[in-house]
């Protein structure tokens, strides 16, 4: 069982773990590069997703485990708006979708809408793991 503090900077290290991805985002699509720029948006998601269950004490690690878990405990209790959902759902499928189909094109507008969403969905994050005591870098 980890100690408030261990949960703390494990949630820390995830969320800005999400933030490095988000980054990482902004920049691939600026390069043109819409495929990487939606893995990397999708997985700003995933580990600020883990960042909260991690505060909470669960740790799961498939993707199907940590979206179930998230929209569980958080969006059907209320603690997210469930349009955060919706953005779960969009942001995996488009990551699925770039990764494994050869084919699958993304315009620029889809990626920078995703990013923005992104963006959205970890404002909520941190704006929860502050009021749970997380420092957070700026």
């Amino acid at each position: 069982m980890l100690t408030l503090e261990e949960k703390q900077n494990l949630a820390k290290v995830r969320f800005e773990h999400s933030m490095q991805c988000l980054k990482t985002s902004q920049i691939l699509v600026d390069a043109d590069d819409y495929k990487c720029a939606a893995n990397r948006s999708y997985y700003a998601l995933f580990h600020s997703m883990r960042a909260v269950l991690a505060f909470d004490g669960y740790d799961v690690k498939k993707h199907s485990a940590v979206i179930s878990k998230f929209r569980l405990l958080y969006i059907k209790t209320g603690v997210f708006d469930s349009k955060l959902s919706n953005y779960i759902t969009e942001m995996f499928e488009m990551r699925n979708d770039s990764d494994y189909d050869d084919f699958y094109l993304l315009s620029k507008e889809d990626v920078e809408n995703q990013i923005n969403n992104a963006k959205e969905f970890l404002n909520a994050i941190k704006l929860y793991l502050l009021n749970k005591g997380v420092i957070l870098s700026e």
